[in-house]
């Protein structure tokens, strides 16, 4: 809460001495040494970081050492920890609470009554700090989630990255960058065969960079909701004269939305730098090889199941978020295990693949969540049918439930927006990255 001086229309006015300070409109006047009162607004301010912080400190006039002590101690962070033994857990308690914060178990580990609990930990960025510091010598395992926890707070600071392709390095962070998509595909769920024939999909493409999209992704495989996997012949032919062209054509960063490697490692030949991956490197054992060894970016997106299953069956989750960062986790470190550099890789939530309507909208909702893997974070919410549950009409209809979607993202943490309609998006990510960015 701020304390800040206003101007009072009654700031001449002598009040009893008596008075330490009453009410009026909200404000409350405050004696000062001549025995008269100065209006004082009491208020709530949004601090969401430390730069945020820092920003308040300046206006106040802190001192550049106050403000270095207190920057650390104003913005609340939570860290879940799931599945702790109650004796792990009761210790993070108890040191937790020690240095200022708290911890949430459940109430039967005090007892032991439980085999396991999750634990909730809750405090500043330094009393987290300094509680890590606490427990990073202690047996169980604890050293273990004190790195953990100081290379999640790390994550939470980062706002800056750059991203390496087989080409260039890209910098994200102060600008949300536009990937335009073009379906060189008959059966894609918005725009299927509009640009299945290579003129038009150049064209296109060509258009989209005119607009003003940062990356191209193109892809010869719809990955709808029931769609099946076209062969690799076909794949081939319809992606890599498209990619060749483009590189000789335009100068911004090529992507190819792929699950095989001879596409993607064809694809990176004729000109592509950027592979994006919907089944983070399940679908080919070779992806992750030719990756390293071109260089180039890699996208890993969650997905439950494969395009032709993903939206069957049960779609519950115990713990959405949870089961996301999790698999994207596995997913980034089982890349980086294969020797593809932290640098080179993007994760996606995967809006619309193997989630109910609802999850969409909470993945949305929660996506700053995804900033603790440490890196960026693409989106792709474009004309999906998630929206059509809300607003209604075709595909083609959905631009302004799209242009809501991607506002929200970005305002959640994300770096890279997936559309179709390049030209309005970067107009209201422009707009967006205003707003965030205001100091």
């Amino acid at each position: 809460m701020l304390l800040s001086e206003t101007p009072c229309p009654n700031r001449n006015r002598q009040l009893r001495p008596h008075l330490k300070k009453y009410l009026l409109c909200g404000r409350y006047r405050i004696r000062s040494k001549n025995n008269r009162y100065r209006c004082c607004c009491l208020r709530v301010i949004k601090i969401d970081n430390a730069q945020d912080a820092v920003s308040v400190f300046k206006k106040i006039g802190v001192d550049p050492y106050g403000i270095k002590a207190m920057a650390t101690k104003v913005h609340s962070i939570n860290i879940l920890l799931e599945a702790q033994p109650c004796k792990i857990a009761n210790i993070l308690k108890q040191e937790m609470i020690s240095v200022g914060g708290d911890a949430a178990v459940s109430r039967q580990s005090v007892s032991c009554g439980i085999e396991a609990t999750d634990v909730l930990i809750m405090g500043t960025q330094k009393q987290i700090a300094a509680f890590a510091g606490k427990v990073e010598d202690q047996p169980f395992g604890l050293g273990k989630i004190a790195r953990d926890i100081d290379e999640i707070i790390s994550h939470v600071n980062q706002n800056e990255y750059v991203l390496i392709t087989s080409r260039r390095e890209i910098k994200l962070g102060k600008k949300t960058l536009v990937m335009g998509i073009l379906n060189v595909t008959p059966d894609s769920f918005s725009d299927g065969g509009a640009f299945n024939d290579q003129k038009k999909a150049i064209d296109h493409a060509l258009e989209m960079a005119d607009q003003g999209a940062d990356i191209i992704d193109i892809g010869g495989e719809s990955t709808r909701p029931g769609a099946n996997s076209v062969p690799l012949n076909i794949e081939l032919k319809r992606v890599v004269p498209v990619v060749e062209y483009l590189a000789k054509k335009i100068k911004i960063p090529i992507s190819v939305d792929t699950r095989k490697e001879r596409v993607a490692e064809r694809s990176i030949d004729a000109g592509a730098e950027i592979i994006n991956d919907i089944s983070a490197l399940k679908a080919d054992k070779k992806m992750a090889k030719t990756v390293r060894k071109t260089g180039a970016a890699l996208i890993i997106m969650h997905m439950r199941g494969r395009p032709e299953t993903m939206q069957k069956g049960d779609l519950n989750y115990r713990d959405l978020m949870g089961e996301i960062t999790g698999y994207l986790k596995k997913s980034a470190q089982k890349a980086m295990d294969a020797g593809v550099k932290k640098e080179c890789l993007v994760v996606d939530p995967g809006i619309g693949f193997g989630k109910s309507v609802q999850d969409n909208y909470r993945i949305i909702k929660n996506l700053s969540e995804l900033k603790s893997l440490g890196f960026p974070i693409m989106i792709g919410t474009s004309r999906k049918s998630f929206l059509g549950q809300v607003i209604g009409g075709q595909p083609s209809d959905r631009l302004e439930g799209t242009a809501a979607t991607v506002a929200a993202s970005i305002m959640n943490g994300c770096h890279i927006i997936r559309v179709h309609d390049v030209a309005p998006m970067k107009k209201i990510a422009a707009v967006v990255d205003a707003v965030v960015h205001a100091q």
